[in-house]
C-alpha cells in the first residue's frame, strides 16, 4: 500500500513539472522615443566655446 500511495505522489508531482505548452512566448516590442532638441545652436556651442579657449591660450603666450 505504501508503495501505491508513493507512487501516485510521484505521478502527481512530475505532471506540475510539464505544465504548460512549448509554444514560444510573445514579447511586445519595445518603442524608444528619442527627444530632439530644435535648436540648431545647441550643437554649435561647444565646439564655438572650444575653439575661444584654445584662442584665448594662444592669444596669452
Amino acid at each position: 500500500m505504501k508503495k501505491l500511495a508513493l507512487a501516485a505522489v510521484l505521478s502527481a508531482a512530475a505532471t506540475n513539472a510539464f505544465a504548460g505548452n512549448m509554444a514560444e512566448p510573445v514579447m511586445e516590442p519595445v518603442v524608444v522615443v528619442e527627444e530632439t532638441s530644435s535648436s540648431s545652436a545647441g550643437g554649435l556651442l561647444v565646439p564655438l566655446m572650444l575653439v575661444l579657449a584654445i584662442a584665448a591660450v594662444a592669444a596669452s603666450n
